[in-house]
């Protein structure tokens, strides 16, 4: 496939996301549900596997950095950032259950658990949104299309339309720069 193939099934993957007003109205939703929380100064946790788990990173460095204005930093923690806890732990116990640790530790009763997974299958963010419901945290889950076994735990389910995993973070990259920049802009702090 050539370059400019990959950005033509990208325009057909982007117009059928427009297409999607459900989509639309789950973002609105998520939106205003994150803001709500870092309003309340709750932790927004984040977490993926890979390239999700580099996203984690990103997201959380736009929030507690900043994104296009200059503000208070945002409560929001990537569960993929520590490596102590994450080798210690799955060294000792089990890799399947590093985020549902820390969700554990960091997740706070009305805060968020941002799950990100392209297949929605990674078990150990399937096991983290699992501790999060526990804890009464919110649920967002940023997947592939149809969400996996992820989208049974979440309260609001962003999939995009590809099962193509470097299409979905293509299509992650821009759903999550969206929310941050809405976050940043609706944020009181």
């Amino acid at each position: 496939m050539t370059f400019k193939e990959q950005l033509l099934e990208n325009i057909k993957l982007i117009n059928l996301l427009i297409k999607d007003e459900k989509f639309f109205e789950r973002l609105d939703l998520a939106i205003d549900k994150i803001v709500t929380s870092v309003n309340l100064e709750l932790p927004l946790l984040v977490c993926g596997n890979g390239g999700s788990s580099a996203d984690s990173e990103h997201i959380v460095g736009e929030l507690v950095g900043r994104f296009l204005k200059e503000r208070k930093a945002i409560n929001a923690i990537s569960l993929s950032s520590n490596s102590a806890s994450l080798t210690a732990w799955s060294n000792d116990y089990d890799y399947s259950t590093i985020f549902e640790r820390q969700v554990e530790a960091h997740g706070k009763r009305g805060g968020i658990l941002l799950g990100i997974s392209t297949s929605g299958n990674s078990k150990n963010v399937i096991l983290a949104a699992k501790k999060a419901k526990e804890l009464n945290l919110l649920v967002i889950g940023l997947t592939g299309e149809g969400g996996g076994e992820l989208a049974k735990f979440c309260d609001i389910l962003l999939d995009v339309p590809s099962k193509k995993t470097p299409r979905i973070q293509e299509l992650h990259i821009l759903t999550y720069h969206y929310i941050c920049e809405k976050v940043e802009l609706l944020y009181k702090g």
